[in-house]
């Protein structure tokens, strides 16, 4: 694929940076305090830009939960057939974390922030287990179709709220208190994910 122009360009900067003045502001004054109009104002875009980009504040605040989200259903789905579910699953959590850990520090800090805001906000973080129950859905929808299996096989919903617990666990042992916490949060992810494969294991022994 190749490089994007020049207005794709300009377009995710601009996105960015709605994106860092929300979250600079919601954690300076509060998620409920901050407006759609501050946010356009602290980028010198008009509120009718910002909603070219999202349609609500909420968005904008959920918007990297949303792109790990997205990118981690695209892997699934680039996955080898020949793999068994949970192992193609994994390895798609395992990229959505390797592309967090190999962005740059802004892009870290960024991560770092949203999530944040997010577990200091009720309203937040009820959104984004919304999305989460959408994005597991949409996994399902993924396990099932590359098992060619139909709506009421128990496989897709069982991997996937098998996985989407392992990536619980990792992500709960990692406070955000630092751009370093994304190391400490790949391990623990790992280590979870690596826990659970051995599990399901005929003859497993506990390390």
């Amino acid at each position: 694929m190749g490089q994007p122009g020049l207005r794709e360009r300009k377009k995710q900067k601009t996105r960015l940076a709605l994106i860092d003045a929300a979250l600079d502001l919601f954690l300076e004054q509060g998620y409920e305090a901050t407006t759609v109009d501050q946010i356009a104002a602290a980028v010198d875009v008009s509120p009718r830009t910002f909603f070219r980009y999202f349609a609500t504040k909420e968005d904008v605040a959920l918007s990297l939960h949303v792109d790990g989200q997205e990118a981690m259903l695209a892997e699934l789905a680039c996955r080898p057939g020949e793999e068994s579910p949970f192992t193609a699953l994994s390895h798609a959590v395992r990229a959505m974390v390797t592309m967090l850990e190999e962005e740059d520090l802004a892009e870290r800090a960024r991560f770092l922030k949203a999530r944040e805001v997010i577990d200091n906000t009720p309203a937040l973080f009820a959104g984004s287990m919304r999305r989460v129950m959408e994005n597991e859905r949409q996994l399902i929808a993924e396990i099932a179709r590359r098992e060619g299996s139909g709506g009421d096989d128990l496989l897709p919903h069982f991997v996937v709220a098998l996985a989407t617990t392992v990536a619980r666990v990792g992500f709960e042992f990692c406070p955000p208190t630092g751009v370093d916490d994304l190391a400490a949060l790949a391990a623990r992810l790992e280590a979870t994910l690596a826990l659970a494969e051995r599990s399901l294991r005929p003859g497993w022994d506990r390390p």
